[in-house]
């Protein structure tokens, strides 16, 4: 039996499958996106979505869905599933599902009467396309499948509305046919192993619902594009494969294509493969370099969740070469002393003043598995100094030193942290003035760099930064300390202290350099335990305060509030651990081993195989937002190995 499978009851109870979705990306950038029975529930799922360049390089949903037909002694059978105004399914084709699998491939098997046919799925890993094979296991007539695809052409943001301007023209391939709905889009190819038969009869299929979005708040029903259909016979023990990419493929290398996807697979057949396979999701090499994708299915790169994600992604798998060329593709794009928090080029936004704080820590994990400091402080010195002097100094959105060596950062309407959710165009956390996480990083990588410059006999750097160092850790406590309250505080801004008890302050306790003694480190990893952890992260928020979100759900407001006021952030959870493990050792490895291995039954829930961006704060924990997120899958692979280290 395959690690993850669902069985026909779970199949066929919609409740239990629209909530759970399978994800398979390509390091182009594209991916295929839907629930587990390929009843499309969001404006973001398709079996083909890609990046347009020629448009606004974003990803664009080009094949919706397909809805394949058994026709037997001119009985129809379709297996397909749509939702539409008034809670109608139609077809119902998920009644037929028998099983499904994900290894070695996603697999769903149909009984149809007499036939059983298996439907298989790949996404290319270099290529855009999607290539699906089916399978006739049994049958007693003979049996054609028939495939009409939905066409969308449209940001993955936006939705399809039937219009006039859509071009219902197609031209011949060898088996297939390409389509292209507008101008600036590239063409798509569907094509099939064997020789078929096309019938062009364009068509509009309105009001498809998409209940997610329709949960979130947003426009949730579109018109899909129907060019026309496909025949072709297959026969008991034969196998006949669809492909729709971007490029024409030769019909005879389709099961060759096929077949050689597996060797290029991390099988999900247990959890540690899970998340292994997962976290190769998220690598995408482009011309200019390779990032990382923040998660999905919405979100595109951020800099700051790109050196949180990193060491997990790569490192821990003895990735040093992709690690190294993420750092560099993001050191090609700083301006003065900031990386771009999102965006690419001149659409590129720098409003983050922890991210270039973290890129020291990802040089820290970097020069760690590489054994190789003096290399690193060669390679990045000069930018290092950039960044550090930049701060010093003082750099854009008011981020600068003050007197005491601490970081000031903030400006009213924008947000600088993690906690950077907006609602009605103001930040829900504002948290202007000197927060505890950045300034436990600006002292890390204060640390880091005296450190790596010492090696290398930079007299100068080290005799320019040694007495700022030597400040913090008094100045830090005086801020954010108070021995009556046993806990660091959130933030600082003149007179007035934030004493709201929120995770920010665990950096203090995992960084390689921590401003504060073992003892208070101690004292905050028990208040943390106490009232914000739960077996899927850190909250973002005490459920003692009295705006405690415990349920991130509802119309784009009330989730935006729910973020960070109690929403559980899965990859604060690795700082806990490392922090809990310094203190506690091999003492503390009953917790940190329970804690990781509570998040195995999630490999079947959300986004299968994968962990998702945040949970709820009330138990049982939803999952929820994005399926599946960088820094979630990372910090739980580098938990994973933080625990092979102290065993």
């Amino acid at each position: 039996m395959s690690y993850i499978n669902f069985d026909k009851n779970q199949l066929v109870n919609l409740e239990y499958s629209l909530n759970r979705e399978i994800l398979r990306s390509n390091r182009a950038g594209s991916y295929a996106n839907s629930t587990i029975i390929n009843c499309n529930t969001r404006k973001y799922h398709g079996l083909l979505v890609t990046p347009q360049p020629a448009i606004d390089n974003e990803n664009h949903v080009l094949l919706s869905s397909l809805d394949e037909t058994v026709i037997q002694m001119d009985a129809d059978f379709n297996l397909g599933i749509h939702k539409y105004p008034g809670g109608i399914y139609n077809p119902k084709g998920h009644k037929y599902l028998r099983d499904f699998v994900i290894e070695p491939y996603p697999k769903m098997t149909y009984r149809v009467g007499g036939v059983i046919l298996t439907k298989e799925m790949v996404f290319t890993t270099h290529e855009d396309r999607m290539i699906i094979k089916y399978t006739l296991v049994d049958a007693h007539s003979p049996t054609k499948l028939r495939f009409k695809p939905f066409l969308a052409f449209r940001n993955v943001h936006d939705l399809s509305k039937e219009n006039i301007f859509a071009d219902k023209k197609y031209e011949k391939v060898p088996h297939g046919i390409k389509v292209r709905m507008y101008q600036g889009y590239t063409d798509l190819y569907m094509q099939i192993s064997a020789k078929n038969e096309y019938t062009h009869v364009p068509d509009w299929y309105y009001s498809i619902e998409y209940q997610e979005e329709m949960a979130r708040g947003y426009d949730y029903q579109e018109d899909l594009y129907i060019p026309g259909f496909f025949e072709v016979d297959i026969k008991k023990g034969e196998s006949v494969y669809f492909a729709a990419g971007t490029k024409e493929i030769t019909p005879g290398l389709m099961k060759r294509a096929f077949d050689a996807e597996l060797e290029k697979r991390i099988p999900r057949n247990n959890f540690t493969n899970c998340l292994n396979n997962s976290a190769q999701q998220f690598i995408i090499k482009k011309e200019k370099g390779t990032e990382v994708i923040a998660g999905f299915p919405w979100f595109g790169r951020s800099g700051r969740s790109t050196f949180v994600s990193l060491p997990g992604l790569t490192l821990v798998n003895g990735d040093i070469s992709t690690c190294k060329d993420v750092i560099d593709t993001m050191v090609s794009e700083m301006k003065g002393p900031l990386f771009p928090l999102c965006g690419n080029g001149t659409n590129a936004k720098y409003n983050s003043a922890d991210t270039s704080l973290w890129f020291f820590w990802t040089l820290q994990q970097y020069a760690s598995f590489t054994n190789d400091k003096k290399s690193v402080w060669k390679e990045y010195g000069e930018k290092m100094k950039i960044i550090l002097e930049g701060y010093r100094q003082g750099t854009d959105f008011n981020i600068h030193m003050e007197e005491d060596g601490l970081i000031y950062a903030g400006m009213h309407g924008v947000a600088l942290t993690w906690m950077d959710s907006m609602a009605n165009g103001k930040p829900v956390t504002p948290r202007i003035g000197k927060t505890v996480e950045i300034n436990a990083l600006w002292y890390n990588a204060i640390c880091f760099s005296l450190e790596i410059a010492k090696e290398h006999g930079d007299k100068a750097f080290c005799k320019d930064w040694e007495k700022i160092a030597a400040q913090i850790p008094a100045s830090f406590e005086k801020a954010f300390w108070n021995p009556e309250k046993h806990y660091l505080a959130d933030y600082v801004d003149g007179v007035y202290t934030d004493w709201t008890v929120r995770p920010n302050m665990v950096i203090a306790t995992s960084l390689p350099y921590s401003p504060v003694s073992e003892e208070i480190r101690k004292e905050v990893l028990s208040r943390i335990k106490q009232e914000l952890l739960t077996p899927f992260g850190l909250r973002t928020l005490t459920p003692k305060s009295p705006i405690y979100k415990g349920s991130y759900q509802g119309a784009q407001p009330e989730r935006e509030a729910a973020y960070h006021q109690g929403s559980v952030s899965p990859w604060l959870l690795g700082h806990f651990v490392e922090g809990y493990l310094k203190i506690h050792g091999k003492g503390g490895m009953s917790l940190i081993s329970s804690l990781y291995e509570g998040f195995e039954p999630s490999m079947t829930e959300h986004g299968v195989g994968t962990i998702s961006e945040l949970y709820d704060g009330d138990p049982p924990h939803a999952g929820r937002g994005a399926i599946s997120q960088a820094s979630s899958v990372a910090e739980v692979i580098r938990i994973g190995y933080l625990i092979k280290k102290y065993s």
